[in-house]
């Protein structure tokens, strides 16, 4: 199928608060692994995302808030001055291919392990509930380890966590930040009651769970603007190990949609089904109903075709749409998604690892 930009709006112009964006496709958050142990991005990384500049906007592979918030070996970071030079690299490649990108701000929680953590410390949680589910680790694949819960007097530490990382970002060049909220990550883990089991004023109510991730995004927004900060959700993500979701995943991310909207955020990133995984949903949730909630601009995640991005695109459904997977071997997917061709596919052991290799040696089209 050979589409024009008559025949859909996904290729033309749109505006994402203060983000000016070249077309409506968005590039996903895409983990690699291709990082040393430090997280400083470098040239080869630099060279990965300026091939991808011609989406409309990329969003960073997740990046960690902090030395605690690291749950995986290789992924970057951007709390350090050496961080903050190499993540330079790539946004000024970006800009220069004429591309923009925000950077994912993320601190995985209870999802770690012990030998990624300063000084072996145990991953820190809202609760101590272990998940289930491996890591990697510089020692290859391990067990995730059991987590403590933290104490309430630490909780405006992790609030300086993600601010600090805010401010590096925007010294790093990045046109924003996108507070990831999502995948069962910390800050998805305080809202959801199968993960959350405090007594304090961050646990207990939608509103004490919910609490957090609002606080975050007000010292984000604090740090950006609010036209400069998205956020990431996606409500029915199960973990490595299956999570259970919310008990009322309805009333708990429609409270805090609801309660976001105070913000003015840039956009709403959400993950449509389980992440990577299907766009299945419980009978009882409607992720449609959630995103009419939200009063800004929203981008549809989650197993996309072309087809499905244009007919969301259409219904009013989606005011872009992020592809994940299909960056990876094609670097110019805008333009082969707008003429039809034929998606490279990259195999699995392409992903993570292997420096260049399945990195940054996909052709072009001709």
């Amino acid at each position: 199928m050979t589409l024009t930009r008559s025949s859909t709006d996904l290729f033309s112009p749109m505006t994402l608060g203060a983000l000016s964006l070249a077309n409506r496709i968005v590039m996903a958050p895409l983990t690699r692994s291709r990082m040393g142990d430090d997280g400083v991005p470098d040239e080869l990384h630099a060279r990965y995302y300026q091939q991808r500049a011609s989406a409309g906007l990329i969003i960073s592979e997740a990046t960690n808030i902090s030395a605690q918030g690291r749950g995986y070996a290789l992924t970057p970071g951007i709390w350090t001055e050496q961080q903050v030079a190499g993540w330079k690299l790539v946004t000024d490649a970006v800009h220069a291919a004429g591309g923009l990108i925000v950077c994912q701000l993320w601190h995985v929680g209870r999802f770690s392990h012990v030998d990624l953590q300063p000084e072996g410390a145990a991953p820190v949680a809202p609760s101590a509930i272990r998940a289930e589910g491996q890591t990697y680790t510089d020692n290859g694949m391990l067990d995730v380890s059991m987590p403590r819960a933290l104490e309430t007097s630490e909780i405006p530490g992790i609030i300086e966590q993600y601010r600090h990382a805010a401010r590096c970002a925007k010294r790093a060049g990045f046109d924003g930040v996108e507070v990831h909220s999502a995948n069962s990550y910390l800050l998805d883990q305080f809202l959801r009651d199968s993960t959350n089991r405090r007594n304090d004023q961050y646990g207990g109510s939608i509103e004490n769970r919910s609490r957090l991730t609002l606080e975050v995004t007000a010292a984000v927004v604090e740090v950006w603007g609010h036209e400069r900060v998205g956020i990431r959700l996606s409500p029915v993500t199960p973990d490595a190990g299956n999570t259970p979701l919310d008990s009322q995943v309805m009333q708990t991310y429609g409270y805090l949609i609801e309660q976001l909207n105070r913000f003015q955020l840039a956009y709403l990133h959400f993950v449509e089904g389980a992440t990577a995984t299907s766009r299945l949903v419980p009978e009882n949730v409607d992720l449609d109903a959630l995103r009419a909630l939200f009063k800004g601009p929203y981008i549809g995640n989650n197993h996309y075709t072309l087809e499905l991005a244009v007919s969301r695109r259409a219904e009013g459904k989606v005011d872009a749409v992020a592809f994940g997977r299909p960056f990876i071997a094609n670097p110019d997917l805008v333009r082969r998604l707008q003429e039809g061709a034929e998606l490279a596919i990259a195999p699995r052991e392409s992903y993570y690892g292997n420096g260049a290799k399945g990195y940054t040696d996909w052709p072009a089209m001709i």
